[in-house]
């Protein structure tokens, strides 16, 4: 690599928005951070996080050696002894206690890294544990649940279609923070400027007047936790009114007349109380939906972190069908990624599988290969056969990501042993007895294996490491981590052990004829590369080892500059089903049983006042918390709250005030603001910095107050497992 390299290209691993960036750099030192004008997919654009990479480059608290704990004191070794130690401690609790006794976690900025998502599963399943947890059931595993029920793919996500759609109507999602989330959008803001200067509409549903809300046509403030009665009425409302019409889906729809039967008790009079909108407003909502030439219905993180998460899905998809938006233009569309997504590879529509085991304790049902996060603690904590003695813990940090984070540190300090891959030390891995740290997102080439399959274009783009490593890159621990449960010699060249993994993933994917011809075109390389060239060729635009001349493989989108434009969204029905019927599912029977449930909640007393979250664009994550670029600025942690119920509690702006919930309480700075409806306070998350032995200066500095700290971790969606972290009541004093 040359010493200066002017306006490198990297796709930013920071968020889903995936933007491409044009990185200056000089002798191993970022110089600057701009948009790559030139990506196709992100044209340009850039937000603070990009500009961050810098810090977090050089971030003097990042870790660049793996760390041992000597006596309650980490210390610095080589990688070689790192392991060792792993050797001696994993395995003992293995050959003790079984492969249940050691859990596996692992946080959301792990999907930016295609080491960790391509290698970790390997050496989860080498380990043969059923405790398997991630930040999925923290956010977003019921619009999985709902899409692999009804179209028969965990990652069979329809997105809008923000391009060419004419009315969006948006639930519980804030993109202008977030950048859109399951929705792979870059410059989402210039996009909803654009839809709206067509002509088109942009409707809001929050109980807070967010970023996007502000830039709507119209903001409706629903009541915390009233979205399943908001979407039954609208469906509802479609069926009275005549106005359901799936188009040419219709051929391709079963439980029509289920779903029909299920939202008929909840016409928009009967759950106006509860959502806290006019009967009439609701009702105007449907017939805009129905009317609109393209519209798009999307519910995110806001309508998953509830106790109907999983209907809230089903039923922002089920509008989508009724109105005979989904899989058209300017609708919800389903991206067709060219490589790693099963939905675009031939083989038997099986479906999916759910509650193949259940957690020891709670009795919560496996989904997805997973238990829901909120049970780590008391599977750790609970003796008996099974306990967890040990834990691996990848890029995560559920101290402070999860409810009942103070029972969750507790129950760490318990374990047997624990090895954390991060690049910090912070609030959980600081009970780690080993850290193996992650390599700068500098150091490491890119490739987006899940947000392209969320993408509101499809697109190929891969980026090369910018700056030199010292150290073994996430891949290569995996590599050896697998090698040492599996008894074998973890030793061994890297290229041996990678040689060895591959030939097994050939094996599971290849007839034998194929595997040694795929193999010898793959290379010797060792690393993800050869995975994301396999992936590629064989999926829906590759070259299929030749016998799809010109197609996709990895030389190709190595050799464009700024990857290869792949196209708009096209209608992928019925080729995307994976149901055994072939058919969409619209009235799954998980669904229809929560009809109890939901006739019982809807006469429950609304609390007096109730909490949810918030993000900033500056601070997606906990980890950016460290980031001087990100942390500079008005304080962020805040409790806003409505001006009426401060004055009804004899409450001022700025006061510090102490917030209790189901969990615990916490105190914060109160932030006086009209954005909120009156009986709603808000506080974001993944803050709660105040922890002894971590090593985050900045953090620390504004430690902020911790969410899920006033969240109980048994409040969960029962179908999918994610936790209720949105409409919790809580009680607001002066501290």
């Amino acid at each position: 690599m040359s010493d200066r390299t002017a306006g490198s290209y990297r796709i930013c691993p920071l968020c889903e928005a995936a933007c491409g960036l044009r990185i200056e750099h000089a002798g191993g030192l970022v110089t600057r951070i701009r948009g790559a004008e030139d990506d196709p997919f992100s044209r340009g654009y850039l937000c603070p996080k990009a500009v961050a990479l810098k810090d977090l480059h050089e971030d003097p608290d990042r870790l660049r050696r793996p760390l041992v704990k000597r006596g309650g004191v980490f210390v610095e070794v080589g990688w070689e002894e790192a392991l060792e130690e792993v050797e001696a401690q994993l395995l003992n609790t293995l050959r003790l206690y079984g492969p249940d006794s050691v859990a596996a976690v692992i946080g959301n900025p792990a999907v930016h890294r295609m080491g960790l998502l391509a290698y970790f599963p390997r050496l989860v399943r080498a380990i043969g544990t059923a405790n398997v947890f991630s930040a999925s059931t923290l956010d977003q595993m019921p619009k999985q649940l709902s899409s692999a029920l009804m179209f028969g793919h965990w990652f069979s996500v329809a997105v809008p279609d923000v391009d060419r759609c004419d009315f969006l109507l948006m639930l519980g999602g804030n993109p202008l923070a977030s950048n859109g989330s399951m929705w792979t959008v870059p410059d989402v803001k210039t996009r909803l400027k654009d839809l709206q200067a067509r002509g088109g509409k942009l409707v809001v549903v929050d109980p807070r007047r967010t970023e996007t809300a502000a830039l709507a046509n119209q903001h409706l403030a629903l009541r915390p936790g009233s979205d399943a009665y908001l979407l039954l009425a609208l469906a509802a409302t479609l069926f009275e009114e005549g106005l359901v019409k799936p188009g040419r889906l219709s051929e391709h729809l079963n439980g029509l007349d289920d779903l029909c039967a299920f939202v008929a008790p909840y016409p928009p009079e009967r759950v106006a109380a509860r959502c806290g909108l006019e009967a009439a407003t609701i009702r105007q909502l449907a017939r805009d939906l129905a009317a609109a030439p393209r519209a798009a219905v999307y519910g995110r993180l806001g309508t998953c972190t509830q106790r109907f998460g999983s209907v809230n899905s089903w039923l922002v998809d089920a509008l989508n069908i009724l109105t005979g938006n989904l899989d058209r233009e300017g609708g919800a569309m389903f991206p067709k990624a060219a490589g790693f997504a099963a939905n675009t590879l031939p083989g038997p529509a099986k479906g999916v599988r759910m509650g193949r085991r259940k957690s020891r304790v709670s009795g919560a049902p496996e989904v997805y290969g997973e238990l829901p996060i909120t049970c780590l603690r008391e599977e750790i904590a609970t003796p008996g056969p099974g306990q967890v003695r040990a834990l691996i813990s990848v890029a995560s940090n559920p101290v402070l990501s999860c409810p009942g984070g103070a029972a969750l540190d507790e129950a760490l300090g318990q374990l047997d042993f624990m090895l954390s891959l991060d690049v910090y030390v912070n609030e959980t891995t600081r009970h780690a007895d080993v850290i193996l740290p992650s390599l700068s997102p500098l150091q490491t080439p890119h490739y987006d294996i899940a947000f392209s399959q969320l993408s509101i274009r499809n697109h190929a783009r891969w980026s090369e490491a910018l700056l030199p490593a010292d150290e073994p890159d996430d891949w290569e621990y995996l590599l050896r981590l697998t090698a040492l449960v599996q008894g074998r010699n973890w030793r061994a060249p890297v290229a041996e052990l990678d040689d060895a993994m591959l030939a097994e993933e050939l094996a599971r994917s290849l007839p034998e004829a194929f595997r040694a011809p795929v193999r010898a075109a793959l290379g010797d390389a060792p690393g993800p590369a050869r995975l994301v060239d396999l992936a590629l060729r064989l999926g829906p635009y590759g070259d299929q080892f030749g016998r799809q001349p010109g197609g996709l493989n990895l030389d190709q989108v190595r050799a464009a500059p700024a990857g290869i434009d792949l196209g708009a969204l096209q209608p992928r029905v019925p080729e995307l089903l994976r149901t055994p019927s072939g058919r969409i599912e619209l009235a799954p029977p998980e669904f229809l049983a929560e009809a109890p449930a939901l006739a019982a909640a809807l006469d429950e007393p609304a609390p007096e006042l109730v909490l949810i979250g918030r993000r900033d664009l500056r601070s997606n994550n906990s980890w950016m918390h460290n980031l001087p670029l990100l942390a500079k600025g008005p304080e962020r942690c805040t409790l806003q709250m409505h001006p009426a119920d401060a004055s009804q509690r004899g409450l001022s702006d700025g006061a510090l005030v102490r917030i209790e919930g189901p969990g615990g309480q916490v105190q914060a700075r109160l932030e006086l603001s009209d954005t909120l409806r009156p009986g709603v306070v808000s506080l974001p998350h993944g803050w709660g910095h105040d922890q002894p032995d971590t090593r985050l200066r900045v953090a620390s500095e504004r430690p902020g107050a911790n969410l899920n700290a006033l969240v109980s971790d048994g409040q969960r969606d029962p179908l999918s497992g994610n936790a209720v972290l949105s409409g919790v009541a809580v009680t607001v004093a002066v501290a």
